[in-house]
């Protein structure tokens, strides 16, 4: 068979890599793809852009793909899902309509207010003086985040009335964030452990995969901007038996139903990103129509059951009697970014040192080839991965590789999986 994943990023080279490991699977091509996808047996780049949609349909027709991972969210807000079923191609993802979850993140909040989903209260404003007012009459700590996608940064945790109020007149009078942050969206701000929750779902049935904490914050200890995630570990600490299927029942399959009743029939990845409060009781801080990126990661490098065999049951409605088969041993996967990450990043760096890595798992992600030099291109330019006996093992085996790694301004966190490290 013959897979083609979309997207240029960690999460995509991890799941090419994965892929491949399945003995249904011959070729994976990855468009575009990185320098690291572009290094690994059996897989191939193809130089189309993640948002040519009729670059990917043709690609796809032209190559007799079976099946198609999609794993960025702009090409699916966009609507390639739709675009490829029309032409009668497999691929695992949700519908535009579907999609919706993450491309608005005040469809979402309205369409877990209409099915009794826990979040955080929140309001939704267009208009700056109406924010102002509302900033002010309700206080800090809030929440801001920008309606559209943005990249993983359109969320500013805002401690204090100025910073609240600085960060509404970015999004909507600075045009900081431009279409994304027309609308905003202000919440109430929710204290406890992060996780995150992803399962794969055909719109009826729902397999949840293993839990993952993300790490947001730029720097140690949960200070700094929100970036697209500088690290994860699986599993979850926080999430106990009786948590999981409180989540399950409470959150996950209501989303799933409710989609189907509104005529949205979700199929693809969900990713639920919870906080986990002091009572354990957990509510929805966002959802992602997608893998995220890292905790794809050290979750695929856990997973012992084929992917590919998982996505194309997903796709094919065909879901009801699989399971997934975990390693139990934690994993950890440290995010090593450019200067200057998450604002404007240098180009071009030469990476040395992945040749010394030993017992993990680098997966690249902003990086390219020139002359036959891997070479940075992008923030988040690699994730190293590695599994141990014990969670302070398997930090000790990625931090390892981490300090062989160099490129010049490299930069990462220090505390991705450390004992009581929760990011808020």
């Amino acid at each position: 068979m013959k897979v083609m994943i979309i997207g240029s990023g960690s999460r995509e080279h991890a799941l090419a890599w994965k892929v491949r490991q399945s003995p249904l699977v011959q070729e994976v091509f990855v468009a575009p793809g990185n320098g690291g996808t572009a290094q690994e047996e059996g897989i191939s780049n193809i130089a189309i852009d993640a948002k040519d949609t009729d670059a990917l349909v043709s690609f796809a027709q032209d190559s007799r793909i079976d099946l198609t991972l999609v794993g960025p969210e702009d090409p699916l807000v966009q609507g390639l899902v739709d675009r490829f079923r029309a032409r009668g191609l497999t691929v695992f993802g949700p519908s535009q309509q579907a999609a919706q979850l993450e491309g608005s993140k005040n469809f979402a909040k309205a369409f877990m207010k209409r099915h009794g989903i826990p979040t955080a209260e929140y309001a939704s404003f267009t208009q700056l003086d109406s924010a102002e007012s509302w900033i002010r009459e309700k206080g800090t700590p809030l929440v801001i985040k920008a309606d559209g996608l943005a990249a993983g940064k359109g969320v500013v945790i805002a401690r204090t009335e100025d910073e609240a109020l600085g960060a509404v007149r970015d999004m909507l009078a600075g045009d900081v964030f431009g279409k994304a942050g027309s609308r905003v969206i202000i919440e109430e701000f929710l204290e406890g452990k992060e996780v995150s929750f992803i399962v794969m779902t055909d719109g009826k049935e729902v397999l949840p995969l293993a839990s993952s904490q993300d790490h947001k914050a730029r720097y140690d200890g949960g200070q700094g901007p929100n970036t697209g995630g500088m690290g994860a570990c699986s599993p979850a600490s926080a999430l106990t038996p009786s948590l999981h299927e409180h989540i399950m029942q409470q959150i996950i399959l209501p989303t799933v139903r409710g989609m189907e009743a509104e005529g949205h029939a979700y199929s693809g990845f969900l990713y639920v990103g919870l906080m986990i409060d002091s009572d354990s009781v957990p509510h929805v801080l966002e959802y992602n129509c997608r893998l995220g990126d890292p905790e794809t990661q050290p979750i695929l490098v856990r997973l012992e059951s084929d992917i590919f065999e998982l996505c194309l049951a997903g796709a094919t409605g065909k879901l009801g009697g699989h399971e997934c088969q975990w390693d139990p041993r934690p994993a950890v996967g440290v995010v090593m970014a450019a200067e200057g990450y998450p604002g404007a990043v240098k180009r071009g760096d030469p990476i040395t040192g992945l040749d010394a890595v030993e017992d993990a798992k680098v997966f690249l992600g902003g990086t390219t080839l020139r002359d036959d030099q891997l070479v940075t291109n992008g923030g988040r330019v690699l994730c190293v991965t590695a599994s141990g006996d014990s969670l302070q093992h398997a930090r000790e085996k990625a931090y390892k590789a981490v300090g062989k790694i160099h490129w010049k301004g490299c930069c990462f966190r220090s505390d991705i999986g450390a004992a009581n490290q929760q990011d808020n």
